[in-house]
């Protein structure tokens, strides 16, 4: 813990006189083969079955690894899973294991840690906030979510013998495969990890990736060592920092100083950037299968329970103005709730229109005119996020102006947000949702159906549900794509969600960093990345 302290304070010290944002001579030497980006916000839990946010994901996926990973083509690739067979037209996965691929504390991966971790995930005592999004599928699983279950056994998955893994799922599902590349299947050691409990100890946090955990010293740093022993090889650095800062300011100046190796922009600092001859250069745009959108909770606001309420709230709100005045024009607007990146999408939907006038017209249907009658409505953001927080200031200001309704802002510290977002309890909130595998059965079935395990916001529509439930489980893809077209013009015209615009991150990369691997998803694990001199 001292040994982190002091990089911690090597890492925060200022430089000067780097030139174009190359590595600089840093505080100390032997650094030179250190990576260094830093975590816009303290990770919100070192544990994959836990795990839930994006840039938390980012980190620990170099330490943690599953069955399957995303490759470069966005599709899943083998990972401590060196092949698969389907079987039983479609509901039987039969995993191979990689043979002597090891944990970081020496012992060899048996399918026996899947079937630990999977049971892991699923036990309510751990409360793990994506078990049912990821794993209901599988047989068991909803039993045992349910408490209906009288064994910590989920008979959907079987090690069959050492080396191998069969998991039963419920019905054919396209995108079953794909689920599987998220943290909650990253195989952990069962001597090291509590059943129940979540991950508090660094001496817990044991995976099987490309790196291992040094340090972590919260709202600070955490510290990767390469792991010499990976089945994939030792990395090609020989540690990974990943300091914790938050305020996009310092962020960008560390870049500036040559401190920092990477660093993600908010809007406001691309344009500057654009046009600054110093740096334009390491700019880098990567449009991401994600959509930024404002939810409308039909329980904790009882006006939104009324369809032409939220509508008139969805025709008021300005969102090419947001994307192209207030965003920079950096990203796309968004007129769908699937995102680009996803097959057939963004496409031709129904979405309502800005249309102030008709607005006021449906809020006074509604019996709420000029928005009187309407109870003080807060919007709840991610604190820290100067973007977000711009977003939701224009919503506000735009309700207030065109509707007459009283909203508040507040913003909340990021597990806390997730918290009461997973306990259903924000009334009106902007958010993102992010793609964890490319089919549209992840935004639409997962975050709208009734009984979705993502659907925050209490809508329920049974002609959507029906389409959705179909579209599930069938094979082919063309019908798939008419079925999911048709529950997402429904839900646009409901209204639930209101798109706002679809991701694309700016970064800025030092050109010493050489082989980043990308995907749509992001920079995969740092397996192949080299720091030039």
């Amino acid at each position: 813990m001292k040994r982190a302290a002091i990089l911690l304070l090597i890492v925060s010290c200022v430089l000067v006189g780097c030139g174009k944002g190359n590595f600089s001579q840093r505080a100390t030497a032997g650094k030179e083969n250190t990576f260094v980006y830093p975590i816009v916000v303290n990770p919100t839990t070192m544990d994959p079955q836990i795990v839930q946010d994006g840039d938390t994901i980012d980190l620990i996926q170099n330490i943690y690894e599953g069955l399957v990973e995303w490759g470069e083509d966005n599709k899943p690739a083998p990972a401590l899973a060196e092949t698969w067979d389907v079987k039983d037209g479609g509901t039987t996965y039969v995993f191979h294991l990689r043979k002597g691929a090891k944990f970081q504390n020496g012992r060899e991966v048996t399918a026996d840690d899947f079937k630990y971790t999977i049971e892991r995930a699923c036990n309510p005592k751990l409360a793990s906030p994506t078990a049912a999004d990821y794993l209901s599928d599988i047989v068991g699983v909803k039993e045992r979510l349910a408490l209906h279950s009288t064994t910590t056994n989920i008979p959907g998955v079987q090690a069959i013998d050492k080396y191998t893994l069969q998991i039963k799922i419920d019905k054919p599902r396209a995108y079953f495969i794909d689920k599987l590349t998220y943290p909650i299947t990253y195989v952990v050691p069962k001597e090291a990890v509590d059943f129940d409990h979540e991950m508090s100890d660094p001496k817990q946090m044991i995976g099987a990736g490309p790196f291992k955990l040094e340090s972590y010293l919260k709202d600070q740093i955490v510290i990767l060592d390469a792991f010499k022993d990976y089945h994939g090889g030792a990395p090609k650095i020989d540690k990974l920092e990943r300091p914790v800062i938050t305020d996009p300011t310092t962020r960008l100046n560390k870049f500036k100083s040559g401190e920092i190796d990477i660093v993600p922009l908010e809007r406001q600092d691309v344009k500057p950037l654009q046009s600054d001859a110093e740096w334009k250069d390491q700019l880098h745009f990567f449009p991401r299968p994600a959509f930024w959108y404002v939810g409308l909770n039909l329980k904790q606001y009882p006006p939104f329970a009324n369809r032409d309420v939220r509508r008139a709230v969805a025709m008021a709100i300005d969102k090419h103005k947001i994307v192209s005045e207030l965003l920079g024009g950096i990203n796309d607007e968004a007129n769908s709730i699937v995102p680009p990146g996803v097959d057939g999408w963004p496409r031709q939907a129904q979405v309502l229109p800005y249309d102030p006038a008709a607005a006021a017209k449906l809020l006074a249907s509604a019996g709420y005119a000029g928005g009187k009658g309407m109870p003080p409505l807060t919007m709840f953001y991610r604190a820290d996020r100067p973007d977000i927080d711009l977003v939701a200031n224009a919503v506000a200001t735009e309700l207030r102006q065109n509707l007459g309704m009283d909203v508040k802002l507040q913003a909340l510290e990021w597990r806390n947000y997730l918290d009461k977002n997973n306990h259903k309890l924000l009334p009106f909130f902007h958010m993102r949702w992010a793609a964890d595998y490319l089919d549209p059965q992840d935004f639409l079935s997962l975050m709208l159906t009734t009984t979705g395990a993502e659907n925050k916001v209490y809508y329920s529509n049974p002609q959507f549900d029906a389409l959705c439930n179909q579209a599930d489980t069938t094979q082919d893809p063309d019908q798939r794509k008419k079925l999911y077209d048709q529950a997402e013009d429904i839900a646009l015209q409901d209204a639930p969600f209101i798109p706002i615009y679809f991701q694309k991150d700016a970064e800025l990369i030092n050109p010493r960093v050489k082989g980043l691997r990308e995907s749509l998803f992001g920079h995969l694990p740092h397996t192949t990345v080299t720091l030039s001199r």
